[in-house]
């Protein structure tokens, strides 16, 4: 089982970008997913999280600017930004928790990460 996270780069202040994040491999399931953010010596956060039933939880430095969706056919998950400011920049991860075929658990997986850099 793979998370692969696509979508960052490089956007001025107030630009957009949209991350997405795609589960590969035998998958029997998939619960919650979400987007962690970790910028230069500082801990990694949470961004924004989505249930199995779509229920959303966004950190509040990005209420209102940041969108997670998922597509569960597609095992994908998405992130909208908007309005990027430079304290958003950072390597985003995706995280999710996934049953594999052939386990009775959920185990935790995350994604590569991506970079976002918002300039000034």
């Amino acid at each position: 089982v793979q998370l692969q996270a696509s979508g960052g780069g490089l956007v001025q202040a107030g630009g957009s970008l949209r991350l997405s994040c795609a589960a590969s491999g035998s998958i029997f399931g998939i619960d919650s997913m979400g987007w962690y953010r970790q910028a230069p010596e500082k801990e990694r956060e949470l961004v924004a999280a989505i249930s199995s039933t779509g229920r959303t939880n966004y950190a509040d430095s990005v209420k209102g600017r940041f969108t997670i969706s998922r597509a569960n056919a597609k095992k994908s998950m998405y992130l909208q930004m908007n309005s990027l400011k430079p304290e958003d920049t950072a390597v985003y991860y995706c995280n999710a928790g996934i049953t594999p075929i052939g386990s009775w658990s959920l185990h935790e997986y995350w994604g590569q990460g991506t970079q976002v850099t918002v300039s000034s």
